[in-house]
């Protein structure tokens, strides 16, 4: 026995209302919001996203890589990818972080309780709180020199690990 069209078209708007989120979000910081997560997660100067709500593949393109700061100081490639779903980005590739001189790739971010006011940054080697109130405005990215670009952050003394 088939399902009723009535079922039929419950179950659709059903699953249309939970996707009306991901499908209206007409900006990065919309998306991100509906997902749980701050605005400030990116910086100022994106130039385009795709976002893939099948998958939750999400790919940002920033106008240049940018050096920004959050609690200490953060480096965006001009992609950064991730798989989000609600309450974190996992999988991010093209954000590295600062800590005590040595640079780790931004893993995962996570926000596993909002009312706690935390967010959870995963570098790899260690797992950092930081406020949420940090993220409440998306930060100023500028631009590296024209020298850092050149030479890349790991000639200039910078190592990013891997």
């Amino acid at each position: 026995m088939s399902p009723s069209p009535k079922i039929l078209t419950s179950i659709s708007l059903f699953g249309t209302l939970l996707l009306l989120p991901l499908l209206v979000a007409s900006s990065l910081h919309d998306l991100l919001q509906s997902q749980g997560l701050p605005v400030g997660l990116f910086p100022d100067n994106v130039k385009s996203y795709k976002f893939d709500p099948d998958d939750g593949r999400l790919e940002v393109h920033l106008e240049t890589p940018c050096m920004a700061k959050f609690d200490g100081r953060v480096h965006f490639d001009r992609v950064v990818t991730a798989n989000l779903s609600y309450g974190g980005l996992v999988g991010l590739e093209g954000l590295s972080q600062e800590e005590l001189f040595v640079w780790f790739n931004v893993k995962g971010i996570t926000v596993n309780d909002p009312s706690s006011g935390l967010i959870l940054f995963d570098i790899g080697v260690a797992h950092k709180q930081l406020s949420l109130s940090l993220f409440e405005d998306p930060p100023v990215c500028k631009r590296q020199g024209v020298l850092a670009e050149i030479l890349g952050r790991k000639k200039m003394g910078f190592q990013v690990q891997r």
